[in-house]
């Protein structure tokens, strides 16, 4: 039988070359050999966006699009909603008994993002709700209620990974091997940094390119990209080392990185030049998503009937793992 693999992902935004790149051209690779499902988180969404549910909505197809045009195959992979399964609900409160407040703030990922916050909105970013520090939890949930065996993320996520890990392990230390102890798959490359060098893309950065870019969009960004402050004039000799073009040309341009390298080290290669190229090398690649992107926006039937078949094949998984979960935990009063 194949290995189950299971992706969560917040419809947080369009996915970025950092999300395609760190994990996502790995799901397209795997749903041919492992059983695939990809979870549309909105419900975790809603962590941070309650108060904004239309925005989920909206980004709940926009992200099922994105899916769809990397090459995501429903007739191979099942994608579905996480607010469908109710499920997974259920689940989350029996795994919260298993987890302080404690180990949830000490959660890197956590942290890290509640720090994010602060930096953002200031006195504001402390007011973090108990469904976004319970995330983690959630999260194991997700995994957990599919049998998920393999999880393909971003360097970012381990930690939580290892906190689903550790839940898994409390959980059949008392009530018996019942659930599955995940593995982390980590893309080629695990974290991809933004336009201004930023360890991190992400949209509230503003350092991101999406896979739904237009060509004119991506000749803006790219041409905005951090180079070699002390490169100052055309001949200049130049360190592509720390310079976000030659970065992201070794993404985008095959071939033609060891050129762009020699060429900018010893001055024959200007930096308007060089990002003029990196603009064609990105948008002949993101050429073939552009244009599954626009026939699914023109089929908007057929994104919605993946994710009902998607959500009813998930739910059935889900409801056989929560009844071997009641019964170990022996709350199964009416199913004896």
């Amino acid at each position: 039988m194949k290995k189950t693999v299971l992706t969560g992902i917040r419809p947080t935004g369009n996915l970025h070359i950092g999300h395609y790149f760190g994990a996502s051209r790995s799901w397209v690779e795997v749903q041919d050999h492992y059983d695939c499902y990809f979870e549309i988180a909105d419900v975790q969404a809603l962590t941070d966006n309650f108060d904004n549910p239309e925005k989920v909505k909206k980004n709940v197809y926009e992200l099922t699009i994105d899916l769809l045009s990397i090459g995501i195959d429903p007739n191979k992979a099942t994608i579905f909603l996480q607010s469908a399964i109710p499920e997974i609900a259920e689940l989350t409160v029996y795994y919260s008994n298993l987890v302080t407040m404690a180990r949830l703030y000490r959660n890197p990922t956590v942290k890290t993002e509640i720090a994010q916050k602060k930096r953002l909105f200031g006195n504001e970013g402390e007011s973090v709700t108990y469904g976004f520090v319970g995330y983690p939890v959630s999260q194991a949930a997700d995994i957990t209620a599919f049998g998920g065996e393999i999880i393909p993320v971003g360097e970012d996520q381990l930690p939580l990974i290892e906190q689903c890990r550790e839940i898994v392990r409390k959980f059949n230390s008392i009530y018996g091997e019942v659930l599955i102890e995940p593995q982390a798959l980590l893309g080629k490359y695990p974290r991809i940094k933004g336009l201004d060098g930023n360890d991190k893309m992400g949209k509230s950065l503003g350092n991101a390119i999406y896979l739904c870019d237009s060509p004119a969009i991506i000749h803006d960004k790219v041409m905005s990209a951090i180079t070699d402050p002390n490169k100052i004039r055309k001949d200049d000799p130049a360190n592509p080392d720390i310079c976000m073009v030659y970065y992201y040309h070794k993404l985008f341009s095959g071939d033609e990185v060891d050129t762009v390298c020699a060429e900018c080290k010893n001055g024959t290669r200007g930096c308007v030049a060089c990002k003029k190229q990196l603009i064609d090398n990105i948008c002949k690649y993101l050429e073939p998503i552009r244009e599954k992107r626009e026939y699914y926006l023109n089929h908007m039937d057929e994104v919605q009937k993946i994710l009902e078949e998607g959500s009813k094949k998930a739910r059935e998984k889900a409801q056989m793992t929560l009844k071997n979960v009641k019964k170990a935990m022996k709350i199964d009063f009416f199913n004896e």
